[in-house]
C-alpha cells in the first residue's frame, strides 16, 4: 500500500539481536532467564549475584583467603557474563561482531593479567546496564502495550426475549446488542441504540474530557460509560475494534526500525571489527617498539577497547523512538513506526482535505429563514418530508434536524428526485418541494419570493447549500445546510504556522466553497476541484518545494496522497479503513490540535536522537586517547562507559514526560 517510500517493515523475533549490539528491540527477559518469575526485574538478578560474589571476593583475597576468593571470582565472572556472552556468540554464529562480544574479550583479557576485580567490575556494570536499559525501554513500551488490556474479556448480551447473559468478547457477534451498565468499560465497538450517557474515550482518542453519547454515535471498545446506561449494537468483531487495531500497529511500529536505528546499526557493523584491529595493534605495537612492557600495553588496550565500545550509541536511538511512541499514542496519536516519527519532526507544510478533515463530513442544517406567517415547526415538518425517501446526506441533515426539534415527519407520497435541482412529494395531500430556485420555475409548483431568494443566495456565498420549501402555491422558507468546520480547525492552524509549518488546502470541492472554509480557519494557499489523481500531483509538487510535508485526509480519495507524501494522516474515527491503512499516522479522536502535537513531537524525538549520539560519541571519543595513554584506569573506564549508556537511555526516556501545549482546553 505504501509502496517503495515505505518499505516493509520485518517483524524481528527475540533472536534478532541486543540493545547494546545494534538498538534491536530488547526480548523479554522471561523467555532467557531462569528467573523469570520475577518479571521485569529478572535481568537485574544476574548483575545482583555478579556484585555480591565481586564484593565477597575483593574482601576474600583482602583477608588472604585465595581460593576462595578465586571461587567468588568465577561466579561473579559466570553471572555478569552470562547474557554478554550468550548474545555475543549468538551473534558470532552469524557472522557479527557485537558490543557484547567486544566485552567479554575486555573481561577475560583483564583476568588474564590478573586483574581479576577490573574484569569483574566490568562484568557486572555491562549485565547492570543491560538490565536497567530494559526496565527503561519495557516502561516506554508498556505505556502502549497497556491498551492491550483495555478493553473487557467479557460482554453483557442481551437476547432476543430481553435477558441477559454474559459471554467473553470473542464470541460476541455482528448485531449483537450489548448492555453497558453505568461505570463500566464498553466491551465492543458499537452505536448506541438506547440510552444518553458521557462516555470517557481519553484510553483510545487522548480526548481529556468526557464525550456526550445518545442514539446514533459510535462508542468504542474499552472506553468508560458515565453515570447513564447504554445499550449498544455491535458492528466490530473483537478482532477489528478500535483498540485491537491499535495494538496491531503499536506492534509492528516497535518492530520496524527508524532511520537513525539503521543507521547506528549500520555503523556498528563497520566500527566493531575496527575497534578489534586497533586494540590488538595496541597489545602489539608499544612492547615491539620498546615504549611499553606488555602486561601494561595489555591492560591498556583492554581500557582502551571498554571506551571505544559504542553501547550509549546503540541504546540512544531506540530509547528515544519507543518514548515518542509511547507519548504520541497517550496523546492521542497513533505513529506506525519510529521512521514515522522522525519524519514528523521533518515536516515542513502540511496539505489538508477539507471535507472530514477541517469540516466535520457530515453536514448540519445551520441557517434557516421562515416566509411570513410560517412557523419553524411547518417548515421543517414539510422539507423534512419531503427529504425522508432520500439517503442523500443534505437530506439526512433536514430530517436530523426536524427530528431534534421533536417534530413528527409525515410520510410522502410519490415522492420524486429532479436531477441538480432537489425532491418533490406530495405531503399532506399537496405537492411539495425542496430545492433551488431553479426548480420552480417553468414548473407547476411556480412559486416566487424575492426575499427567501436574497437569503438564499446570501448564505449560499457563506458556502452552505441553499434550498427553498415550497407546500402548494405557498413559499414556506429557505434553508441552509452546511458541512462546518472542525472547532479546532482554526487554532490547529495557527499552531502549525507558529511552527513554521505551511498549510495548504487540497480539495475536490468548488473553488468559492473551498475559499471560505479556508478563510475561516486561516489558510491562505488553496487548490481546489482536484480528482485524487491531481491531489498526488499537488502532493509531489509540496514535496519538491519544501522537501518533507505531512498529508492529512479522511476519505478513499485521498488514500493514493497518504502514501504518496513524506507522512501520511488519517482521521482516526471518521476515517475509511482505506485511509487508515494507506496512512502513517492516525488521529484518533479526528482530533486536529493534535497535529502540532505530533510535528513537535516528532521534532523533539529527532532533537533527544541527536543529542544521545553527540554525548555518546564524545564519551567514546573522550575515553580513547585517556586509556591509550594510562590516564584512566580500567576500572574508571568500565565506570564511564556503562555510566554513560545508562544516562543516555533515561534522557531518551524524558519524551514519556513531555508537555502537550497544544491540548484544547476543557
Amino acid at each position: 500500500m505504501h509502496g517503495s517510500r515505505h518499505g516493509h517493515h520485518h517483524h524481528h523475533g527475540p533472536d534478532s539481536g541486543h540493545d547494546h549490539g545494534g538498538g534491536a528491540v530488547a526480548k523479554p527477559a522471561a523467555a532467557w532467564s531462569p528467573f523469570h518469575r520475577l518479571g521485569a526485574y529478572a535481568e537485574l538478578v544476574w548483575p545482583a549475584i555478579a556484585g555480591v560474589a565481586l564484593l565477597s571476593g575483593y574482601i576474600c583475597e583482602r583477608q588472604e583467603i585465595t581460593v576462595v576468593a578465586w571461587v567468588l571470582y568465577a561466579i561473579a565472572y559466570a553471572a555478569g557474563g552470562w547474557e554478554a556472552t550468550r548474545d555475543g556468540l549468538k551473534q558470532l554464529r552469524h557472522a557479527r561482531l557485537d558490543i557484547d562480544f567486544l566485552m567479554v574479550i575486555a573481561a577475560i583479557g583483564a583476568a588474564l593479567v590478573g586483574e581479576f576485580v577490573e574484569g569483574g567490575l566490568l562484568l557486572f556494570l555491562f549485565s547492570l546496564g543491560h538490565g536497567l536499559e530494559h526496565l527503561a525501554l519495557d516502561r516506554a513500551r508498556s505505556a502502549v502495550t497497556a491498551l492491550a488490556k483495555i478493553a473487557p474479556k467479557f460482554a453483557r448480551v442481551r437476547a432476543a426475549d430481553g435477558s441477559e447473559r454474559e459471554v467473553p468478547v470473542e464470541e460476541v457477534a455482528l448485531g449483537d446488542v450489548v448492555v453497558v451498565r453505568p461505570g463500566e468499560r464498553i466491551a465492543a465497538d458499537g452505536t448506541v441504540i438506547e440510552g444518553r450517557s458521557g462516555v470517557d474515550q481519553s484510553p483510545m482518542t487522548g480526548e481529556s474530557m468526557p464525550v456526550d453519547k445518545e442514539p446514533g454515535e459510535p462508542v468504542f471498545a474499552g472506553s468508560i460509560n458515565g453515570d447513564g446506561a447504554l445499550v449498544v449494537r455491535v458492528t466490530q468483531l473483537a478482532s477489528d475494534t478500535l483498540v485491537a487495531r491499535m495494538v496491531r500497529l503499536v506492534a509492528e511500529a516497535q518492530a520496524s526500525k527508524s532511520t537513525a536505528e539503521r543507521a547506528a546499526e549500520r555503523f556498528t557493523r563497520i566500527y566493531v571489527p575496527c575497534v578489534l584491529v586497533a586494540t590488538a595493534a595496541a597489545i602489539v605495537v608499544p612492547p615491539l617498539a620498546g615504549w611499553l612492557s606488555w602486561p601494561v600495553a595489555f591492560m591498556r588496550a583492554m581500557s582502551m577497547l571498554i571506551g571505544a565500545s559504542p553501547c550509549a550509541l546503540a541504546i540512544s536511538t531506540p530509547a528515544a523512538v519507543l518514548a515518542g511512541l509511547a507519548r504520541a499514542a497517550r496523546g492521542g496519536v497513533l505513529v506506525k513506526g519510529g521512521a514515522h516519527l522522525e519524519s514528523l519532526g521533518m515536516v515542513r507544510a502540511v496539505a489538508v482535505d477539507k471535507t472530514g478533515t477541517i469540516t466535520r463530513g457530515k453536514p448540519e442544517l445551520s441557517a434557516l429563514m421562515c416566509a411570513e406567517g410560517v412557523r419553524e415547526e411547518e417548515l421543517l415538518r414539510i422539507a423534512a418530508s419531503v427529504e425522508s425517501t432520500s439517503s442523500h446526506p443534505i437530506a439526512r441533515a433536514v430530517l436530523d434536524a426536524a427530528r431534534a426539534r421533536g417534530i413528527e415527519v409525515p410520510a410522502p407520497v410519490d415522492s420524486a428526485a429532479v436531477k441538480g435541482k432537489g425532491v418533490e412529494a406530495t405531503v399532506d395531500g399537496v405537492r411539495a418541494g425542496v430545492g433551488k430556485a431553479l426548480l420552480f420555475e417553468g414548473h407547476a409548483l411556480l412559486v416566487r419570493d424575492a426575499k427567501l431568494e436574497a437569503f438564499a443566495a446570501e448564505i449560499q456565498a457563506q458556502a452552505m447549500t441553499a434550498m427553498i420549501v415550497v407546500h402548494g402555491k405557498r413559499a414556506l422558507g429557505a434553508i441552509g445546510v452546511s458541512d462546518r468546520q472542525r472547532d479546532e480547525a482554526k487554532q490547529a492552524v495557527a499552531s502549525l504556522r507558529a511552527l513554521g509549518c505551511e498549510v495548504v488546502m487540497l480539495t475536490g470541492d468548488n473553488a468559492a466553497t473551498a475559499a471560505h472554509v479556508a478563510g475561516e480557519v486561516g489558510i491562505v494557499k488553496i487548490e481546489a476541484g482536484l480528482m485524487p489523481e491531481h491531489k498526488i500531483d499537488f502532493v509531489h509538487k509540496l514535496v519538491a518545494e519544501y522537501g518533507a510535508i505531512a498529508m492529512v485526509g479522511d476519505g478513499v480519495n485521498d488514500a493514493p496522497a497518504l502514501a504518496a507524501s513524506t507522512v501520511g494522516i488519517a482521521m482516526g474515527h471518521g476515517g475509511t479503513d482505506v485511509a487508515l491503512e494507506a496512512a502513517d499516522v492516525a488521529l484518533m479522536a479526528d482530533d486536529l490540535t493534535r497535529l502540532p502535537f505530533a510535528v513537535e513531537l516528532g521534532r523533539a524525538t529527532r532533537t533527544m536522537i541527536k543529542q544521545n549520539v553527540i554525548f555518546s560519541m564524545s564519551v567514546v571519543v573522550g575515553l580513547i586517547p585517556l586509556t591509550l595513554f594510562g590516564i584512566f584506569p580500567l576500572s574508571l573506564a568500565v565506570i564511564c562507559h556503562e555510566g554513560s549508556t545508562v544516562l543516555v537511555a533515561l534522557h531518551g526516556l524524558r519524551l514519556l514526560s513531555r508537555h502537550d501545549r497544544f491540548a484544547r482546553k476543557a
